[in-house]
Order: structure tokens, then C-alpha cells, then sequence
């Protein structure tokens, strides 16, 4: 069966360049539909969808938009329309992969339409701002960003070269064989950081051991939200949240927080949770140069060269075990809280740098208080790194689970 590659753009600005990769993925032996997404002048190249289209799909008028003169609202429109376009390509069984270039506003409509795509669909953009920062573009999905170098302005010597590869990438990605990995197994999310990584390896191995697939979030701010991101998207069947470290960057102001709905999407689907303090001890920052001055008098620790990390106080235990409490307490679904008393972090443990007593009790005492009859919390006298604390975990979420064979 022909694979067909759906390209989004800007045909009044990006039509001649978006006929040379259409005629790339042609001559590789991928089918095309072009959808056009422009406002201004008339398409440069004729598209398999018009931008009237576009535009009804999302209940506004082209001419409308045209005329109002407003280039913003315009863009936030057209995107509204692709991304339906795109989708109802996606469930005709029309569309294998997204493909795009363009500048701030071409890369913002074919984002759009991109993230509504499931993981795994191929999706690419070549773009003139793929150089900056990328997250509000790519939010959760699995989308890749190319770095145009030059600006998109016509086929030229360097920019025919980019645009092919695109194409062939592409083209590479909807034409590859499907992966085969046998029999499908339970999927279960795991949260992990590199001072918890003890604890989520050996609970990996566990897990597998006992017939189940392991998708494991490095909790960055994006890994967060990408796990939730796939819960909701009804990829997963229950969580082992060990490290809910992003909490206190939220919190405090970090730089990997994941936004306030985090540790609240496994409970009001009513997935299976287990859920630990992994890394509440720290705050994120960037080089050890880009610490706000207002945190200079604090316990700083610099992890690598890219990461400087701060340990939180009691208050800020307090607030942060409260709100797990809170989170979890409205939970719809089997719900178990492990608390490690010998340490939340490798650094943390007795004789580590971010060892505080005093924060830990506030911590843990605020989580007691906290949640509700809902949730079991466990108390284990072990630190969160020790092979027993993952054991009883994954014991804890089997249980829920009822098996993964």
C-alpha cells in the first residue's frame, strides 16, 4: 500500500518550496496531499486543500481573516483549521506522516496540526526558529524541528539541499517496515532523575520480569508532561511515579517545572498510582552562573555543568507535601504514597550533601496530615535508592495492576 505524507503550509509565501518537496517525496515514491494554509496572496503552487477549507474546518471565514488585517489572529485560526484538517486525513487512513517548513508563523500552524497526532506518526518541520527555544512549539509530542540556516526564500544552492533531506527523512520514516516486538505487553510510566536512578532501574527490571513494558520519564518539566500526556492519550495502564521532583521546581521557580497539573492526571483517570517523594531535596537551576541572587545564602550543589541544584527547606517540604496530599486525596483510582525515611534522593541519604532531618519530617509530616482515606501511605526505612523500597513498589502496583501476563 502506498504511504502518503501530508504537507502543511503557507502556499501564497512557501508554494514554490513546497512544490520542490512534494516533487521529492514523489520521486521517492510517496503520496502527497498538500494542504494550503495561507491567507494573503494567491497559492504559488495548487493545493489538494484549499485554505477555504482550512478555514471552515475550524468555523472561520478566509476572507474574513483576510481582511481584518490581523496577521496573529489569523495564524491562531488557519492553525485551528490544519490541525482539524490534519487529523480527519489521520483517521481516513491518509496521512503516514506530517511534513513542513516555514518561518515563526508556517511552523506554529503546522505544530498545531502536528501535536495533535499520535505518538509514533512521523512529523517533521524545517524551520527558521528551530535554533531557539522549542518547547511551546513541540510541547509533548514526538515532533523533530530542522534548522533551516538559511531563511526559506525560494530554492537555492544550500536551501534545495535542507529541503531534500527533509524530504528523504521523511520519506525514509513512512516507508520504514513497522516495528515488531512481539506480544504486546502492559505499559506501565515510570518517573525517574539521575539520584533516583537506582530505584527505577531495579524496579524496570522487575517489572519486565513480571510481563510488563516500562516507559521511563526523565522529570524534566517536558517529562512530566509527556508522561501525563500519554495517560491521557490511553497509552498506559498504571504508574510508578517514584520521582515527583518537578513539584518543587514549580513551586520554588526551577526551570524544570511541568505546570500545576502535575500528579493529577493518573488520579482523575482512575489509573493505578504509586507515587513517591523521589527528589523533593532539590530545586533545578542552570549553570551555577545563573542561580537567582535571591538564593545565593542556600545550599547549592552543582550536579554537571549545565545543572546547579538547591535543596529545598522545611517550609518548602511542608507546602510541597501538602500538596501531594491534596493532589492524591482526589484521586479516582488505587492510589499508594511510599515514603522512604532514610532518604528521598542519593544525595540525601545520611551523609550526603542534601541531608536535612529537618526538611524530610516536614516533608513527611505534611504528607500524613495531608492526604486522604483514599490513599495508602506506606512508610519504608529505607532510602528511595534501596533495591527493597523499588520491591515493595512494584509489589504495591502488581497488586492494582492484577498481573501483567
Amino acid at each position: 500500500m502506498a504511504r502518503t505524507v501530508v504537507l502543511v503550509g503557507t502556499l501564497d509565501t512557501k508554494g514554490v518550496e513546497f512544490a520542490f518537496l512534494r516533487d521529492r517525496l514523489r520521486a521517492a515514491g510517496v503520496d502527497t496531499v498538500l494542504v494550503d494554509a495561507g491567507i494573503l496572496g494567491p497559492p504559488q503552487t495548487e493545493p489538494d486543500v484549499t485554505r477555504e477549507e482550512v478555514a471552515a474546518a475550524a468555523g472561520h471565514d478566509v476572507g474574513a481573516l483576510r481582511d481584518a488585517g490581523d496577521r496573529g489572529p489569523a495564524v491562531m485560526a488557519m492553525a485551528e483549521g490544519a490541525a482539524v484538517v490534519v487529523r480527519r486525513l489521520f483517521d481516513e487512513g491518509r496521512c503516514d506522516g506530517v511534513l513542513a517548513l516555514g518561518g515563526s508563523g508556517g511552523t506554529s500552524i503546522a505544530a498545531e496540526a502536528m501535536r495533535g497526532l499520535p505518538v509514533g506518526v512521523p512529523k517533521l518541520i524545517v524551520s527558521t526558529i528551530a535554533a531557539s527555544d522549542t518547547r511551546s512549539i513541540i510541547g509533548e509530542s514526538d515532533m523533530i524541528l530542522a534548522a533551516s540556516v538559511v531563511d526559506i526564500a525560494g530554492v537555492n544552492a544550500l536551501s534545495a539541499r535542507i529541503m531534500a533531506n527533509a524530504a528523504a527523512a521523511m520519506a525514509g520514516m513512512v516507508l520504514a517496515p513497522e516495528v515488531e516486538l512481539g506480544e504486546a505487553r502492559p505499559l506501565v510510566a515510570a518517573s525517574q532523575f539521575g539520584v533516583t536512578t537506582p530505584c527505577i532501574t531495579t524496579a524496570r527490571e522487575l517489572l519486565e520480569a513480571r510481563g510488563y513494558e516500562v516507559l521511563t520519564f526523565h522529570m524534566t518539566g517536558t517529562g512530566g508532561r509527556s508522561m501525563e500526556h500519554l495517560m491521557e492519550a490511553g497509552y498506559v495502564r498504571g504508574v510508578l511515579d517514584v520521582t515527583t521532583t518537578e513539584l518543587c521546581d514549580e513551586l520554588v521557580g526551577g526551570v524544570f517545572g511541568a505546570g500545576p497539573e502535575r500528579l493529577t492526571t493518573a488520579g482523575r483517570l482512575g489509573l493505578p498510582q504509586v507515587v513517591s517523594l523521589g527528589a523533593l531535596d532539590m530545586v533545578n537551576f542552570g549553570p551555577r552562573e545563573t542561580v537567582p541572587a535571591e538564593f545565593e545564602d542556600r545550599n547549592l550543589y552543582v550536579h554537571n555543568a549545565q545543572v546547579t541544584l538547591m535543596r529545598t527547606t522545611p517550609e518548602e517540604c511542608a507546602q510541597l507535601g501538602r500538596e501531594i496530599g491534596r493532589k492524591l486525596s482526589a484521586a479516582t483510582g488505587p492510589t499508594a504514597l511510599f515514603i522512604p525515611l532514610r532518604g528521598v534522593s542519593m544525595i540525601a541519604v545520611e551523609g550526603g550533601p542534601f541531608h536535612d532531618a529537618a526538611a524530610d519530617e516536614a516533608l513527611f509530616a505534611a504528607v500524613r496530615e495531608s492526604a486522604g482515606a483514599n490513599v495508602e501511605v506506606i512508610e519504608v526505612d529505607l532510602d528511595v535508592n534501596d533495591p527493597a523500597f523499588a520491591q515493595a513498589m512494584v509489589d504495591k502496583l502488581d497488586a492494582y495492576l492484577g498481573g501483567g501476563r
